[in-house]
């Protein structure tokens, strides 16, 4: 099923009688969703640009490379830096902004800017009973009534199939530089990067590769302001060792896109925790292979197995990205978080139609 419009979509939504298995691009086959396909790829393009108001209204099957190359033409993107996960995942096709947000899709300038959700100003949808449902605004001003907004974002199509999102876009930058530390081990790096964030000098990237000996950190804005915050960054981190400056941007996303596990057989965990706590739960971890993001706070682990029953007990959630583990794909929920999360599929989809055995 590929509805052309939001108002056959409800129509089908609301005759439907079997569960939907919502595809946007078909990029990020995340959870073990079942049901009938319906795709949103026929309900695709920009409805509204503002580049003075950086607005951006699309549909949901909007390409997000098509979102990209507009935006670079105004010399503008979307700050929060959406991973792509098709070498990871081995897909194909193309990314949409739909399930760029309802996945909440960011990258490692999440830890400076914010998530996909925080760049969120407005979404339409269909719920499970095939009601049109609006909230939150087109614009940056007027956004009232219940947050909507950021319940969708992240749901993964379990309470609504989206069809248009508006969001907010921010200019590109004049340039960018990386600063690479080289041999520290895990504890120092995070150490290292907790150092750099919490410094004044505006970091927008800071990861660890444990297979290259490589900590990197990225600073980003007018050259002279990146000159002056990289010779100053240098100096605060001089005893973590040398800096070295480097320029290539490509280094992020490689980090973004988790590409040194893309051609590695085995199971891909993306684990969320305190930064602090990371190095320690790598180590319980016996991972093969181990990326940092996000100073420590976004750890992914290239393991077999039940992850988490080595893990024990840890303050964070960890996510089977890929992989066939007989575990739920989605760290389970305390009970109280679960019975909220019950409710409102309950509300918002009443009938259990979209995306069954998604979040379980």
């Amino acid at each position: 099923m590929t509805p052309k419009s939001e108002e056959e979509l409800a129509r089908i939504v609301a005759e439907a009688d079997r569960p939907l298995r919502i595809v946007g691009g078909g990029t990020r086959p995340v959870g073990r969703s079942t049901g009938a396909a319906l795709s949103l790829a026929g309900m695709s393009g920009v409805t509204l640009y503002e580049p003075g108001a950086l607005t951006l209204v699309a549909k949901a099957g909007t390409p997000l490379a098509e979102i990209t190359t507009l935006l670079a033409a105004e010399n503008q993107r979307l700050a929060f830096e959406p991973m792509d996960h098709r070498k990871l995942l081995g897909t194909t096709g193309e990314p949409t902004i739909g399930g760029m947000v309802a996945s909440n899709v960011s990258g490692p300038r999440r830890i400076a800017v914010g998530a996909c959700r925080d760049f969120m100003l407005g979404v339409r949808f269909v719920d499970g009973s095939g009601n049109i449902v609006k909230n939150g605004s087109r614009v940056m001003k007027n956004v009232t009534g219940y947050d909507l907004v950021k319940l969708l974002c992240g749901s993964y199509g379990t309470l609504g199939v989206l069809t248009e999102v508006s969001l907010k876009v921010l200019p590109d930058v004049e340039t960018q530089v990386t600063l690479v530390l080289q041999g520290l081990d895990d504890a120092r790096a995070v150490a290292a990067m907790a150092a750099a964030m919490s410094s004044p000098f505006e970091v927008t990237g800071a990861a660890h590769d444990p297979a290259l000996s490589r900590t990197m950190l990225r600073l980003e804005g007018f050259a002279d302001s990146v000159a002056y915050r990289a010779q100053a960054l240098t100096d605060l981190l001089e005893p973590f060792g040398a800096a070295q400056a480097i320029d290539d941007p490509a280094i992020w996303a490689t980090i973004r896109d988790v590409t040194a596990f893309a051609d590695q057989p085995g199971d891909v965990w993306r684990l969320s925790v305190k930064p602090s706590d990371a190095p320690e739960l790598v180590a319980k971890a016996q991972a093969r292979g181990v990326i940092y993001d996000w100073a420590g706070g976004l750890v992914w682990l290239l393991s077999e197995g039940d992850l988490r029953a080595r893990l024990g007990d840890f303050t964070g959630h960890a996510t089977l990205i890929r992989g066939n583990a007989a575990v739920p794909v989605f760290q389970p929920e305390p009970a109280p978080i679960a019975a909220i999360a019950a409710g409102l599929r309950a509300k918002f989809d009443p009938r259990g139609l979209f995306n069954p055995g998604m979040m379980g």
